[in-house]
């Protein structure tokens, strides 16, 4: 997505020397611009049928929304685990109660497995999400193929499980990138709400943006990695129990 959220593949900024020169591009953030609102084919899909994710998969189109029920929506943490920010969001959504899906960078994992294991353990679902968060779309299967099965390995010896879906990072897809996750059997993990958190806009913006464009279905785009995320941890301590207020429940993709 040219453009879009998602993120840097660098944790957070407040890595020490060491951690800074494993991470070779250092803690830029990618330039993107908000999508919050963006309207997509309905792609809908039921987690719960598995006959029904393979037609996904085969069709070879990404899923942008949940359909398990009214007001269940879905919140998906992007770009960790984050030694900093990880744990301050695990906390958030135990005091509410809330599963969400961590789409996690390989390359993070293999520098903080505890953390991508306390996420497994806490019962939150890991969505592969790259090596680096390097735009696949000209990429060959080859190529694509080896930052795809390079984070499953990561995530695979970190938490002992394997991942069953995908996210593509800046939400660009490509016709060889669906058939190799059809291939996987992977599910293709986009979203529907992006309230650009990766962009630090400020608490209330963040808020703002959520509370106005989340429908039954959404997928809500946000971000432990990549950068300073206090303004995302602070922006979920307040959207979480609205959206519950408002009798949103939380489903997994």
């Amino acid at each position: 997505m040219a453009g879009r959220g998602g993120g840097s593949h660098l944790a957070n900024s407040t890595l020490d020397g060491a951690s800074r020169s494993r991470a070779t591009t250092g803690t830029r953030e990618t330039t993107k611009s908000a999508s919050a609102g963006k309207t997509h084919p309905d792609t809908r899909h039921t987690p719960a049928d598995d006959s029904e994710r393979e037609v996904d998969e085969v069709a070879g189109q990404p899923v942008y929304y949940v359909n398990d029920g009214p007001k269940v929506v879905a919140l998906t943490i992007d770009d960790g685990p984050s030694p900093v920010y990880t744990p301050q969001v695990l906390q958030v959504l135990a005091t509410y109660g809330v599963t969400a899906s961590f789409s996690m960078i390989g390359e993070n994992v293999t520098y903080y497995p505890s953390v991508a294991r306390e996420v497994a353990d806490a019962g939150h679902t890991i969505v592969n999400h790259t090596w680096n968060h390097v735009n696949l779309t000209a990429m060959r299967t080859a190529q694509l193929s080896s930052e795809i099965d390079r984070t499953t390995d990561a995530i695979h010896s970190a938490t002992g499980k394997l991942p069953s879906m995908f996210r593509a990072p800046y939400g660009a897809w490509s016709k060889t990138l669906l058939q190799y996750c059809a291939t996987e059997k992977l599910l293709p993990l986009d979203w529907s709400v992006d309230p650009a958190d990766w962009s630090r806009p400020g608490v209330g913006k963040i808020v703002k943006t959520i509370m106005n464009t989340t429908r039954t279905g959404s997928i809500i785009l946000e971000h432990d990695g990549g950068g300073n995320r206090a303004q995302t941890v602070a922006a979920l301590k307040i959207v979480i129990p609205r959206l519950l207020a408002e009798g949103y429940r939380f489903a997994i993709p």
